[in-house]
């Protein structure tokens, strides 16, 4: 049970803080009541400040510490896996313990009076409220790695797409692995190594399915970040693409290859066919030559004499 606590104890600090600084202006020349001060301060010092939080419940002390347990942990939990991204895959336990141990704080309103209100003297009690900050972090960091799009809706769980999505993405890993084995990689542009024979359907495989699940993720998504999967995938698929690009100089074959040249083949002959049937269905005026009447009568008198004669 916490000793009672008593208003006098607020003093503490300001009256150690005194007695050091005493000690602190007769420099050498301390007497035996200096030394004494120096060492009543340090006691004051240590009886008064941290390590005691008499503001606080048991209760809502033991929550404080289970948070800044869940905190630490799962700080620790991102800093490991921040590089390769597997944030959501390793960190999702933590998380949603942290997030329970908030809620334990937010909901707890103590057994008999507003006083024993956790909430109110851990969250809001002071201008930073540092423990508000941290919540609020992981959770920006959380929705900013778009971890919801890879667990399930419990978050206990990796789903079942993102599973089989990082077991093609181990075979492929695995399958570029075996194939270098005991061979030396020419990198230049056009080198067509045994990775790229025998690895092309377990990549091809692998891409198709990061391309469904990101076509399905932007037809049900709504929120802001609904057109990115989650960053363990993305990252995951980003490092398989240059390894296979970049690295291995493979290429992937492009199954509408034929479609495609035959389209632009049709806007490229578009141009000929507009000139052509302009010019066919176009009408040229012909000039027609028209005679003036004194030459037209002068021309039918001809003609009668001519035929009279």
């Amino acid at each position: 049970m916490a000793p009672p606590w008593c208003p006098c104890r607020a003093l503490l600090p300001a009256l150690a803080l005194a007695l050091l600084g005493l000690a602190a202006a007769a420099g050498p020349r301390q007497t035996p009541a200096l030394e004494l001060a120096q060492e009543l301060a340090e006691e004051l010092w240590s009886a008064g400040l941290p390590g005691d939080l008499p503001e606080l419940e048991p209760e809502c002390r033991s929550l404080l510490a289970a948070f800044a347990e869940g905190s630490a942990a799962l700080t620790g939990c991102l800093g490991r896996r921040a590089r390769p991204v597997r944030l959501c895959q390793g960190c999702h336990g933590h998380y949603r313990r942290l997030l329970a141990q908030y809620d334990s704080i937010a909901r707890a309103v103590g057994n008999s009076s507003e006083s024993h209100n956790c909430a109110k003297s851990i969250l809001t009690s002071d201008r930073l409220q540092i423990v508000v900050t941290l919540s609020e972090f992981f959770n920006e960091t959380w929705e900013a790695a778009n971890c919801a799009n890879c667990l399930k809706n419990n978050s206990e769980g990796l789903s079942n797409s993102t599973e089989e999505f990082l077991d093609l993405f181990n075979k492929s890993l695995t399958c570029f692995e075996h194939n270098l084995q005991g061979q030396a990689i020419d990198l230049s542009p056009n080198n067509y190594t045994e990775v790229c024979k025998n690895c092309n359907e377990t990549y091809t495989k692998l891409n198709d399915l990061y391309n469904h699940l990101q076509r399905m993720n932007r037809q049900g998504g709504e929120s802001a970040h609904s057109a990115h999967l989650c960053i363990d995938v993305e990252d995951a698929m980003n490092i398989t693409r240059k390894l296979w690009s970049r690295t291995f100089n493979c290429s992937l074959p492009c199954s509408d290859t034929v479609p495609v040249i035959a389209v632009s083949s049709f806007i490229l002959f578009l141009p000929i066919v507009f000139y052509l049937s302009s010019f066919l269905h176009s009408k040229q005026k012909k000039r027609i030559l028209i005679l003036p009447k004194r030459i037209q009568s002068n021309a039918n008198l001809v003609n009668i004499q001519e035929k009279y004669s």
